[in-house]
């Protein structure tokens, strides 16, 4: 079987390229998201959301409401519990945060197992991107838009924030503001990112693709252009290895994105544990 083969034979089958465009879509909108959670250092944060939105989902399923309203809806309870336990008693941020995220998954969790459904709902914690309908396609293609939309029109807003907090509050801007619309758009792209990964490992998809752009460039705005490429390229190999392997694709999807990473912090020429190293002793003098 030629290489062309192997391309096209998935694409013969409709929820392969549904599964494909799908992913592909999340990819982007999460890579471009996570670049700024990587500035500001809120790995934990989008760990902490992505985790709780599980509830709301459930709950907005039950009530036959959009996974969107329930997603936000316990996002920002999340982020409000975490604030009060800081706010009101000696323990800190990052025990709050990981009482809260833990606390409202377990939630989730129990509402699942309770609630009577035809649809297997465990697919929203491991996802099921081979699973995919049209409607399912459209509704995260919107999602996915609205987030990116937001994104682009709130870029230098969102980046003086990510920067400096003090200078963006001097100039006018409100940083409480801002980052209420960062940690509303965790919500809302962890949706996007549901059925391809599942809840367990949007955090991959909001972390990993910013974190490896970060390493290979300085400029922001070239992590805007790297992040997003990178995770939509390993995202297409995952759902390829996914077909060829019969494999989980949520899982294959993280790990290529991973071994992107791994690839990168090695030998990134300028940040990279190994190829910092080489440009050094090429430049050492003889």
């Amino acid at each position: 079987m030629s290489l062309l083969d192997l391309l096209l034979e998935p694409l013969q089958y409709e929820f392969m390229v549904r599964a494909l465009v799908t992913t592909v879509i999340a990819a982007i909108v999460c890579a471009v998201l996570s670049c700024w959670l990587v500035l500001i250092g809120w790995s934990l944060m989008g760990d902490a959301v992505s985790h709780a939105v599980l509830p709301g989902v459930v709950i907005a399923y039950v009530l036959g409401a959009p996974f969107a309203l329930g997603a936000l809806v316990f996002g920002f309870l999340a982020v409000a519990l975490i604030g009060a336990i800081r706010g009101t008693s000696r323990v800190k941020e990052d025990a709050a945060i990981g009482i809260v995220f833990t606390t409202l998954f377990a939630l989730g969790l129990v509402l699942i197992s309770v609630t009577p459904s035809q649809t297997d709902l465990n697919h929203i914690i491991f996802g099921n991107i081979l699973g995919v309908s049209t409607g399912d396609l459209i509704q995260i293609a919107i999602l996915a838009a609205i987030a990116f939309a937001v994104l682009v029109l709130k870029r230098r807003d969102l980046t003086l924030y990510a920067f400096d907090a003090t200078h963006a509050h001097a100039i006018g801007l409100n940083p409480k503001l801002l980052g209420a619309l960062l940690l509303g758009l965790i919500a809302l792209t962890s949706v996007v990112a549901l059925q391809v990964v599942g809840v367990i490992l949007v955090v991959a998809m909001l972390i990993i693709p910013g974190a490896t752009a970060y390493l290979l460039t300085d400029r922001f705005g070239r992590m805007l252009v790297i992040a997003p490429s990178l995770s939509a390229a390993s995202s297409v190999v995952g759902i390829y290895l996914s077909y060829w392997l019969d494999a989980a694709s949520g899982g294959l999807v993280v790990l290529v994105q991973g071994a992107v990473f791994a690839l990168v912090y090695l030998f990134s020429p300028r940040h990279g544990l190994i190829g910092a190293r080489l440009r050094a002793r090429s430049h050492r003098p003889a």
